[in-house]
């Protein structure tokens, strides 16, 4: 499946979406690979050609770190952008993988924005705000148009969180291929209808991909078929394997597309990203 995988993937360049498409990455499970999914895909997409970017919503900044992203807490970072004390043109840093794959990073003065938000007007759409501005200024500038944008979120399903599925048109959620991985995913659709009724309308469930699965178990293949049998359109034919490679990559502050591109893991990434490259973009909410 490897060889078969890099002999398709070698030097493919995916087709840009007709429009920005902008995806929530979401599961208030923790340690489902809601980080890796983000930073992996989008540097799957940047690789073959696509303009992307990559929101670190989450105050632990895993993100950042993958990216190559300096993030400590003297760092501008989404936490000025949220509370009004920087436009996100300001804050935007490049990757250490490629020009074109771009990050905000965050600081783990995130962590405090939700209780600091609860008095400021609009707090459930100030990234929204913050993320269409910056899209105009990218093409008031003469800068490239932006053909994904990632927000990564916190396990949890909090402001950072509401704001993150009212910045998007689509909701990317990552499941873990063991037992209990359907647990709390009712609540977390529940929240999204409740976005949706609320905030915005245009919010989708587009992709479920499913990780860190061992296909040498029963488990890893009876998970995988209940999650197809509740999402059959919305769950990516590819599945993530466990991996020592992805586990690797961060701690050299790199994605594992960068760190080991021909590694079952980043090949595994990379189709995903194919796949998801082949579905309908979705306007920006």
């Amino acid at each position: 499946m490897d060889t078969r995988r890099k002999i398709s993937l070698s030097g493919v360049t995916f087709e840009p979406p007709s429009q920005t498409r902008v995806l929530t990455v979401a599961n208030q499970k923790g340690g489902v690979g809601k980080t890796t999914t983000a930073v992996n895909i989008a540097a799957a997409l940047a690789r073959a050609g696509q303009q992307v970017l990559v929101i670190d919503n989450d105050p632990q900044g895993n993100a950042s770190t993958a990216l190559g992203v300096e993030h400590d807490r003297d760092a501008v970072s989404l936490y000025d952008v949220l509370l009004g004390e920087a436009a996100m043109h300001e804050v935007v840093r490049d990757s250490t993988f490629a020009p074109n794959l771009l990050c905000v990073p965050a600081t783990i003065d995130l962590s405090g924005a939700e209780i600091e938000l609860v008095s400021v007007d609009s707090r459930e759409t100030r990234l929204r705000t913050a993320l269409r501005s910056y899209l105009v200024h990218r093409a008031e500038n003469g800068l490239p148009r932006l053909d994904y944008v990632f927000i990564d979120c916190p396990p949890s399903l909090g402001l950072l969180t509401v704001n993150a599925f009212t910045a998007a048109a689509e909701v990317l959620i990552p499941i873990q291929c063991e037992y209990y991985a359907l647990e709390g995913l009712s609540q977390l659709l529940r929240n999204i209808d409740l976005i949706k009724e609320h905030l915005n309308p245009a919010l989708e469930v587009s992709t479920i991909l499913l990780t860190m699965s061992d296909t040498r178990t029963n488990l890893a293949r009876e998970v995988a078929m209940e999650v197809r049998g509740h999402f059959p359109e919305q769950t990516l034919p590819t599945v993530i394997p466990r991996s020592v490679r992805i586990s690797e990559a961060p701690s050299y502050g790199q994605t594992v597309i960068q760190y080991d591109p021909s590694s079952s893991g980043a090949l595994a990434y990379a189709q995903a990203a194919r796949e998801l490259s082949t579905r309908e973009a979705r306007r920006i909410a």
